[in-house]
């Protein structure tokens, strides 16, 4: 280590001022082999005194002079140091009595309750995060809600993306809804896709589902307003609502999606995945659908409609969104559809949007606004590209045909199971749901299968009371070999548990 430019100066605990104006009470210590330039360590180590306690309020300062011939350095150095500790309020400089400590700074408080590292002591331990955490376990992943980007244009992509950056950079702040243009291609788009009627004026651009889902909480339900959830369902929106401050109530699904009767209770808002239920993959049938409308007005409440993997069905038509029969009878301004790209492209776009009546738009507007003022232009061009050239419907119609080739080759590879586990949530989507006897618990399966290097999700962190015993299997990151090669494992572990449990494999 490089020596100290000077020796350092006379330490000395706190009691009277130093008797020579270029003596300080601890060391000074300037090192030239230091990133960090020689004025700002000196600022730094005398604030650092200032607010220890070391140099208390109305203390001298050396004058430049002194200081810098102490230190070795120049004079620049000092009054450098000295002109940010005066410009951040440290210190003060007045007529015939020169620098020094500001006259009201306070002594550091004593026997003060903290919290770690004084975070405050009132501030709860953070919770752990209700979605898996970036990357994939090594092996085979079997991981829920990502997507493969093996069919993107790559090409289409980059052209995208130059010619966003060709476009003149603007010097204010963009429309907080979104840019019209972009507004105007997802209104088409979500027409298009999902046969949902909108105009640009419809639809707010947003930073995704979850995105979406904490502007609607926040803006326009009351506080402590009760929400009905799936479940089981998505775990991160049930948080986000629970820390929004909302009463959580779960209402429990089958295969034909959310049950609604006449047991269901009031709420003012109702979250669902009419279109593929997360996580079991259900579609709500057409009389649920009606039924939910019905509670909806019944009891002056909204729904929100999260249409999840919509684009991806196989083998089975698609049904419109909830919100277009909501459209057609009568009651489109009670649901706020959710729409995103980030499975239909990648989710490192971070876009998604709402579509929702002028009334409850303008309060996501405002809420949007205040947020974070929209979203960045750039990216919003380049969707714009992809979308007005066509580019995302061609990418979809490929995905569609990858996603349901590597479905069938998983399918396949668990076929023969019948009395040991079925399938649900085939028919659309980039996940499936494996039902498991009863004598062959899930959590046991799920472990056995990580010690072979295949990982699969357990619904426990999904559902409110007893989770089912089931696997969640998404493939939407795998190619067709390898949902067929991690199939095989499964199938293979499923059956050794069923020849342990007595069970006919």
């Amino acid at each position: 280590m490089v020596a100290p430019t000077k020796a350092p100066l006379p330490v000395q605990t706190r009691g009277p001022l130093p008797a020579r104006a270029d003596e300080l009470p601890f060391p000074l210590d300037l090192r030239r082999d230091q990133t960090e330039a020689l004025h700002a360590q000196l600022a730094r180590q005398i604030r650092e005194a200032v607010l220890s306690g070391l140099l208390p309020g109305g203390t001298p300062l050396p004058g430049s002079r002194t200081l810098a011939r102490t230190l070795g350095v120049t004079r620049g150095v000092v009054e450098t140091a000295y002109a940010e500790l005066l410009a951040d309020g440290t210190a003060q400089s007045l007529v015939g009595r020169g620098t020094r400590v500001r006259d009201e700074t306070p002594a550091p408080a004593q026997d003060v309750p903290t919290g770690v590292a004084g975070v405050p002591a009132w501030l709860p331990v953070t919770p752990p995060l209700p979605v898996d955490g970036p990357g994939t376990r090594p092996g085979l992943d079997f991981r829920v809600g990502v997507t493969g980007t093996a069919t993107l244009d790559l090409r289409a992509w980059r052209q995208a993306w130059a010619d966003a950056a060709r476009e003149d950079v603007r010097g204010d702040y963009a429309d907080p809804a979104g840019e019209h243009r972009l507004r105007a291609a997802l209104a088409a788009f979500v027409g298009r896709q999902r046969g949902l009627g909108a105009q640009a004026e419809d639809l707010l651009v947003t930073g995704g589902t979850l995105h979406a889902l904490n502007l609607i909480v926040r803006s326009v339900l009351p506080p402590g307003s009760r929400v009905l959830m799936e479940n089981p369902g998505y775990r991160a929106a049930r948080q986000v609502l629970l820390d929004a401050g909302h009463e959580v109530v779960p209402v429990p699904v089958d295969a034909d999606g959310l049950i609604v009767n006449a047991d269901t209770p009031a709420a003012r808002l109702v979250y669902v995945t009419p279109s593929h239920q997360f996580p079991l993959g259900g579609r709500m049938c057409l009389p649920r659908r009606l039924a939910l409308l019905e509670w909806a007005a019944r009891h002056d409440a909204l729904i929100v409609e999260d249409d999840y993997d919509g684009e991806f069905r196989y083998g089975a038509p698609a049904l419109p969104p909830l919100a277009a029969l909501a459209a057609q009878t009568g009651a489109g301004g009670r649901v706020l559809y959710l729409g995103t790209l980030s499975k239909v492209l990648t989710p490192s776009v971070r876009t998604g949007f709402v579509v929702a009546a002028p009334s409850l738009l303008s309060r996501l507007v405002r809420a949007r606004t205040l947020l974070d003022f929209g979203p960045p232009v750039a990216v919003q061009a380049a969707l714009t590209h992809l979308l007005g050239g066509g580019h995302v419907d061609r990418h979809i119609r490929r995905s569609r045909r990858w996603h349901a080739q590597v479905r069938a080759a998983l399918t396949e590879a668990l076929d023969g199971l019948e009395d040991v586990a079925h399938l649900g949530g085939i028919e659309a989507g980039l996940h499936v749901c494996l039902h498991l006897h009863p004598a062959i618990p899930a959590r046991d399966v799920a472990a056995e299968l990580a010690a072979q290097g295949v990982h699969v999700t357990t619904l426990d962190t999904y559902t409110q009371g007893e989770p089912p015993n089931a696997l969640l299997l998404g493939h939407g990151g795998l190619s067709a070999a390898q949902a067929g090669a991690g199939g095989r494992v499964i199938a293979g572990t499923l059956r050794r548990c069923a020849t342990r449990a007595g069970l006919a494999p």
